[in-house]
């Protein structure tokens, strides 16, 4: 087993879930990753600060919002959003104690890359993405919350 193919394992091995850049624009990949999670049955909270309900699920404004709403730890993030976000979504997840993120293509930066790695997280970058990992259908039915 690669090393990719290990992290990619250890982020999904566990919930709840949490997609950063989560949209309510069914055509936006914000959308489409937390509907993927849902499809498999996955335990997936959307998190955007201008959001407040994504798929007829609460959108939390953000992931220390998520972690006191949900009053557990969240086990992964999937980020969707531009590089200089993302780089300050892993200092919060760093603060937060999240250990495995996913930054899906277009999301990466170096220094958010070589940030999480510094902090001990398990990185998922620069390729892979969930929606191809899991696999995704368009037009595939989202459970109801």
């Amino acid at each position: 087993m690669s090393d990719l193919e290990a992290g990619i394992d250890a982020f999904l091995a566990g919930e709840p879930f949490a997609v950063v850049g989560a949209s309510s624009n069914r055509a936006k990949y914000g959308n489409k990753v937390l509907r993927c999670y849902l499809q498999h049955g996955r335990a997936a909270h959307p998190v955007h600060p201008f959001e407040t309900e994504v798929e007829g699920r609460k959108a939390w404004k953000s992931l220390s919002a998520l972690q006191e709403g949900l009053g557990k730890p969240v086990h992964a993030i999937s980020i969707i959003t531009p590089p200089p976000v993302t780089e300050r979504i892993i200092e919060e997840a760093g603060k937060l104690g999240i250990r495995h993120v996913w930054m899906q293509p277009g999301a990466e930066s170096g220094a958010a890359i070589a940030r999480a790695e510094e902090l001990g997280m398990n990185v998922i970058a620069g390729g892979a993405c969930v929606l191809v990992v899991l696999g995704y259908r368009e037009h595939a039915p989202v459970p109801p919350a």
